[in-house]
């Protein structure tokens, strides 16, 4: 079972699109005061979705600890994370995956695409070189 506990979190910032469906899934900047769901591997995640904010609302983010994430597909416990192209975690491997960007570790496996699981978010904005 998926579980979470108290981390750094930001809540200045606003949705830019309806994310109610978004909740644990990695965002990244759309402006300088709004977010939006991750959209290619490429982006640079600044941190999970920890709510379910509509366009406008505030958006609570989780930039560092230890988060629920909806998986992209099977990730093996201690996997290192990147966003997937629709923001669900993803597994990637160090040294193969040079334009991914580092954005946590997985603490628990997740045996299937939309699979809660837990992870450590640590957002380094790091390539996986």
């Amino acid at each position: 079972m998926a579980y979470e506990s108290p981390g750094i979190d930001i809540g200045t910032l606003t949705a830019a699109a309806d994310l109610s469906t978004k909740q644990y899934y990695f965002v990244k900047l759309a402006s300088a005061t709004t977010v939006n769901v991750c959209t290619a591997i490429t982006d640079k995640p600044i941190g999970v979705l920890q709510n379910t904010p509509t366009s406008g609302q505030a958006a609570e983010i989780r930039i560092f600890g230890v988060s629920k994430m909806s998986a992209n597909g099977t990730i093996a416990f201690s996997n290192p994370l990147g966003t997937s192209a629709d923001g669900q975690a993803d597994a990637y491997t160090p040294g193969t995956h040079t334009t991914v960007y580092a954005a946590g570790q997985a603490i628990q496996a997740a045996g299937s695409a939309g699979d809660l699981f837990t992870a450590f978010i640590n957002i380094t904005n790091a390539r996986m070189a």
